[in-house]
Formats: C-alpha cells, sequence, structure tokens
C-alpha cells in the first residue's frame, strides 16, 4: 500500500507545522529569545500558517508574494491597528527568512513587503506640577516625625515613587534593587538593567531623603511583619508582609498615589520613568546621557523623549530667531 498524501504539509519537512515548530525551537535555544517574544512568535505565527492553509497552501514552497500581501490586506480588513500589523509583519518576516535559510524555499517572498507606517505613538508623561501633585499625595508626617504614627507603608510609597522618578528605572530595577546598591551618601543607585547590565545613577536630595526616613523607620516594621523563617534581608523595598515587592504591587502603589491626586488620567509605573526622561530633555540634557540614565541600548529608544509641546516650539522660536520680537 503506497505512503498515503499529507495534504496538511503536517509530515513535509517544509509543512507549517513542522517549520513552525523547528522556527520556535531556534528562537527559543539558539537565539536565547525571552519566553514571552517566543510565545508572542508562535502566536502570530499560527495565525499566519493557519490563513495560509485556509488558502489551500501545504508548505512554505507554495507561498507566493500575492499570498503575503493578501494575508497583509486580511489584517486591515479586520481592523488590527498599525502596531499590531508591524509586529505580525515582522513575524512573517523571520518566519520566511529562516525558511529560506533552510533552503526549503528558493526566495523570501515576504522580503519586499514593508511594514504599515502608523503615528508614532508618544509616551504617556506628567507635568512637572503633576508630578509634585503625585508624590506629595502620599500622606506621611512631617520629617522628624517617625514615631508611632507613622505609617511604614506610606513611608515606603513615598520612597518607592520619589526613587521611580528620581532614577528613571524600570519596574523590575525597582523591585530587584537590594540594599547595597543604593548609597544615599554619595546619592548614587546601582541599577540592574535588560540582559544583567549594571549603571550608576545619581538619586536625587528629595529621593535621598524619602529613602532615608523609610529605611529608619518604615522597612524595619515591614522586616518585623515577615512570616518566612529566612525574611528578604536584602530587597530594598519590602511589601506589607515582609518580602521583596512584585511589580504588581508597584503598579498598585503608584495607581493609588494618582487617585490621591486626583489627576484625572491612568497611571501606571512607566508613567515615572517617562516623565523622568521628557523632564530632563526639556530641562536640557542631551539625548545621549538620557539614554544611558535610562539604560537604553540604542539612542533610537531614546529619541521619542525629545518631543515638545507647542509652548516649548514658541517659547524656543522668540528666545532663539533674530528676528522673532
Amino acid at each position: 500500500m503506497g505512503r498515503m498524501t499529507d495534504t496538511t504539509g503536517h509530515g513535509r519537512p517544509d509543512g507549517f507545522a513542522a517549520l513552525l515548530e523547528q522556527f520556535l525551537a531556534h528562537i527559543d535555544v539558539e537565539r536565547g529569545l525571552a519566553r514571552a517574544t517566543v510565545a508572542a512568535y508562535g502566536s502570530d505565527l499560527g495565525r499566519y500558517t493557519a490563513w495560509l492553509e485556509g488558502r489551500g497552501r501545504g508548505g512554505m514552497a507554495e507561498v507566493t508574494r500575492d499570498d503575503v500581501e493578501a494575508y497583509v490586506a486580511s489584517l486591515d480588513a479586520a481592523g488590527e491597528s498599525a502596531r499590531s500589523k508591524a509586529r505580525r509583519l515582522a513575524s512573517l518576516h523571520e518566519f520566511h527568512r529562516f525558511a529560506a535559510a533552510q533552503r526549503l524555499v528558493a526566495d523570501d517572498v515576504s522580503a519586499a513587503i514593508k511594514a504599515p507606517k502608523g503615528a508614532r505613538r508618544l509616551p504617556d508623561v506628567l507635568s512637572v506640577d503633576e508630578v509634585a501633585r503625585l508624590l506629595d499625595a502620599v500622606p506621611v508626617p512631617a520629617d522628624g516625625e517617625d514615631g508611632p504614627a507613622a505609617d511604614p507603608v506610606m513611608l515606603r510609597d513615598k520612597a518607592l515613587l520619589e526613587f521611580l522618578y528620581a532614577t528613571g528605572c524600570r519596574v523590575s530595577e525597582a523591585c530587584g534593587a537590594n540594599l547595597e546598591d543604593v548609597d544615599l551618601d554619595g546619592a548614587l543607585a546601582r541599577l540592574m538593567g535588560k540582559g544583567s547590565k549594571q549603571r550608576l545613577v545619581p538619586v536625587g536630595g528629595c529621593a535621598c531623603q524619602a529613602l532615608r526616613r523609610y529605611l529608619r523607620a518604615g522597612r524595619p516594621a515591614l522586616l518585623a511583619r515577615a512570616k518566612a523563617k529566612a525574611p528578604e534581608r536584602r530587597a530594598l523595598f519590602l511589601n506589607k508582609r515582609g518580602a521583596r515587592m512584585s511589580r504588581q504591587s508597584v503598579w498598585e502603589v503608584v495607581k493609588a498615589a494618582g487617585e490621591r491626586a486626583r489627576l484625572g488620567k491612568p497611571l501606571h509605573p512607566h508613567t515615572l520613568r517617562h516623565s523622568f526622561a521628557t523632564h530632563l530633555i526639556q530641562g536640557g540634557a542631551d539625548v545621549r546621557t538620557v539614554q544611558e540614565l535610562l539604560g537604553h541600548a540604542s539612542v533610537t529608544t531614546t529619541q521619542i523623549y525629545t518631543h515638545v509641546s507647542p509652548e516649548n516650539l514658541i517659547e524656543a522660536y522668540v528666545m532663539a530667531h533674530p528676528r522673532a520680537r
């Protein structure tokens, strides 16, 4: 009895399912991409290959440029955002390049198809006044009044918010910070960024003051609540149970402070990072310096913070143009 033909392409080396499995293993093991990134590729390409199979294609060798263009058009018809379409197309490009590298196809039929150009979304940024309102919204006693009335959670929240804005750190960097990473006398903090890259950033006077109060009267009280036999003695920021704070806990602190400040807009921890960068550039810091402070690998990522308001444009024009006045 002869071998049956696999019309889905699952049994052939260039069949979609087998190739997708090889591709995901490649980006996971050989390229070492993050688990979430690998999962995103799997989701995007699973949808793409299912669409191709519905179009009657059994493997990558049968896919044409028209197929790719029709798929991108289907994303338009489905109302996908420009950002979503760009991400799906990037996944598709990687998949086609992989098939070409495996010599399963002669050419990459997706190569000439470009991502749609959408409006670049500016980061959520607070004004200097809004940041001040946010930081002042945490109810803590006046400096020097660190007696029993001082709530250790509020002292922590104040220190955490000041630290986020003073350093422009990522949420994961604040959660991962240890006691030895902060030098209050030198007004410096050591942050562990992406790819385990360390960087030193200054810590402003207001943040140092809030951190000192928290370390003196807030953190010891939180540490005393730890139920574990080996409480988290290294973590800088502790939760109500004396353990290291989580990303979700930080988000809740920022959200609660925003509600108390009545800012009337949704907040997330990165809002303070975005505000940090924008305020530095508006204050005259150069992009390269801000890049180093943020821990960006490329200055291109930092350049999004160079947007300016119409008011700033008018002020700069009046001050700089020889015939503006």
